[in-house]
């Protein structure tokens, strides 16, 4: 029960998702005829007359039409604003024939020209387009990540309609995946934010998604009271469809807990609704549920008899008129068969004509039966293709999603993100923390052009970024020329101390090593720690994995206290490798809060 990205973009008083009332639609085809007329009677080189006539036109050929004249118009002048909207309504055409694939394109397109003119609330909604189209190619990650996106941006816009509309539609996909207590909260904070602007209708949605929802956790009572107190709001706006939906929902609520009665009562609701408003679509769902309902309960002929209204109204909506026409050919070849027994007895010269004329009927038959099987075999093909190039785009950025978040966190982090949304802070007992520092850094820098700078710091990064990786620790950030990582996390395990020191020592041989360019070289330090840290992200905005405690600090302290050349670790570090490891003791320090701490170097091999 998506609320349309049209819908936040072209709102007129009422839902585009599933019709409007009569007086409505006249009214909208009065706007629309006039704006076409203004258009066509000297107004083609007004842009703002093109973009409200778009604003007003809901057929997706005259809307791919017009947009394809907004951009060729636009491209001139190089208006992004109307390159935005031009993209956006190609955008949205595609979507409506189905071509998601082109659709999701052109809505990238929208987004680029959006950024370029920064134009946030611009950008928040063309999110909210892009999370639809994934949403109905049924990549639900991908939907929510851009749902995300928008309701960040909307927030701090001043567009209460379209923020409500974001965060309802991601409510409504967490139930589409299952996950109940996301689906309740967005839901409920979009109800909030529709009563706060008087919007009855999208109170309405939210109504009848919170029924679902509760019907979902069981609370069946609290599900048919807010799903009535929505459809009591949808008959207002004689949204006759919605309703349908709501019906049908419940009724499968019931059926799903054995309680065929009411499950009964609903889906008959739903298919006298739709009868009487020509809902085809519904009309066909209803008696599908119908005919479930009357299996379950052992009644074979009721069951029956709903699956065939299912077949006749499914197929009346597929428009299989093709078929029909087939039969009556055939029906008309069998009454002339019939004829020409009856006539037996005429003159040879009408039996002749009758078997010419039954023959051609024939020829028409096979030849009609012929271009309809080809036809066919086109759309498959077409259809084919479509899926095709669809899936490989919606691969190609999820992929890209998921290279973006493993860059930035841990596997494990990523995952736990990714399944519930946010991520649980963890304590855990024992990491092992190294800290790294080149010597007169500051004093070097001045002396030197930046660019020569950072490519040097870079050579000796990414050699660190290689050791890291190879021994299993984690980088955690770069601060200046600091390079900081730790080891047992965020996946525990007992060899994190031994790991960190083959690390350092491979860094520091790096480091030391005669360089054959013409780079900085320079002389580093290492501190190192053990002890418990708490792990996690904060923020919302570019996320960073990252740990605190006493051991981030007292590592930091190994290092600052650290000689050039040498690896500096401290008392606790030292008892878990000095079997393994050869170590000198070289002092103590007084760490502020800590007390005295002993420190040691480890000897070069």
């Amino acid at each position: 029960m998506k609320i349309t990205v049209l819908f936040i973009f072209l709102f007129i008083s009422s839902f585009q998702v599933y019709g409007q009332s009569e007086t409505e639609e006249g009214r909208n085809a009065f706007i629309l005829d006039s704006l076409k007329k203004a258009y066509f009677d000297g107004g083609e080189k007004n842009l703002d007359l093109l973009n409200k006539l778009l604003a007003k036109e809901q057929n997706p050929d005259t809307l791919l039409k017009y947009g394809n004249i907004l951009l060729q118009k636009s491209s001139k002048d190089s208006l992004f604003s109307n390159l935005y909207a031009a993209h956006l309504q190609i955008g949205n055409a595609y979507k409506l024939k189905g071509n998601l694939s082109e659709g999701l394109a052109n809505y990238f397109i929208a987004l680029k020209y959006a950024e370029k003119y920064e134009n946030n609330e611009d950008i928040g909604k063309i999110f909210v387009a892009i999370a639809d189209t994934y949403s109905a190619s049924e990549n639900s990650q991908n939907a929510i990540i851009y749902y995300r996106k928008s309701i960040e941006i909307l927030e701090n816009g001043n567009d209460s309609i379209g923020l409500g509309s974001a965060i309802f539609n991601a409510g409504d996909e967490y139930l589409n995946m299952g996950k109940l207590d996301s689906a309740l909260l967005f839901t409920e904070r979009s109800q909030q934010i529709f009563e706060r602007v008087n919007f009855p209708l999208g109170e309405a949605y939210c109504l009848g998604n919170l029924g679902m929802i509760f019907a979902k956790y069981g609370n069946n009572s609290i599900a048919e009271d807010r799903i009535n107190q929505a459809i009591e709001i949808l008959e207002k706006y004689a949204d006759y469809y919605a309703i349908a939906v709501y019906l049908n929902f419940m009724s499968s609520i019931y059926l799903e807990k054995g309680e065929e009665a009411m499950a009964l009562s609903y889906s008959q609701q739903s298919l006298d609704l739709a009868k009487k408003y020509g809902l085809k679509e519904q009309i066909s769902e209803s008696n599908l549920l119908l005919s479930k309902i009357y299996e379950q309960s052992g009644n074979a002929p009721k069951a029956l008899e709903s699956y065939k209204q299912y077949i006749l109204y499914r197929d009346s909506v597929n428009n299989i008129q093709a078929v029909q026409e087939i039969a009556n050919l055939r029906t008309d070849y069998e009454v002339s068969q019939k004829q020409v027994e009856v006539d037996s007895l005429e003159k040879e010269a009408l039996i002749s004509q009758l078997k010419e004329k039954r023959q051609q009927l024939i020829i028409y038959a096979v030849l009609f039966v012929l271009l309809f099987v080809i036809l066919v075999a086109i759309m498959t093909y077409r259809r084919y293709r479509f899926e095709k190039e669809t899936k490989l785009i919606i691969e190609k950025e999820k992929n890209r999603s998921e290279e973006l978040l493993l860059n930035i966190l841990p596997e494990e982090t990523a995952e736990e993100l990714k399944n519930d949304g946010k991520v649980m802070a963890k304590r855990i007992d024992s990491v092992t923390v190294l800290f790294t520092d080149f010597k007169s850094f500051t004093a070097i820098s001045e002396n030197i052009s930046p660019e020569k700078l950072v490519e040097s710091i870079d050579f000796y990064f990414k050699e660190f970024d290689r050791i890291t990786t190879k021994y299993g620790l984690e980088k955690i950030k770069t601060i200046g020329d600091s390079y900081m990582c730790a080891g047992g996390l965020p996946i525990q395990n007992k060899t994190h101390p031994k790991d960190v020191i083959l690390a350092a020592k491979e860094m520091m041989a790096f480091v030391n090593q005669e360089l054959k360019n013409d780079l900085m070289h320079f002389e580093m330090r290492i501190g190192i720690h053990t002890g418990p840290i708490v792990a996690g992200i904060v923020g919302i905005k570019k996320w960073q994995y990252d740990i605190w405690g006493d051991t981030v600090n007292i590592a930091s302290r190994m290092e600052t206290n650290s000689v050039e050349g040498k690896i500096n670790m401290s008392e606790t570090t030292y008892e878990l490798i000095k079997d393994e490891f050869e170590c000198e003791y070289r002092g103590s320090i007084d760490v502020k809060n800590r007390g005295i701490w002993k420190m040691y170097f480890l000897k070069e091999s």
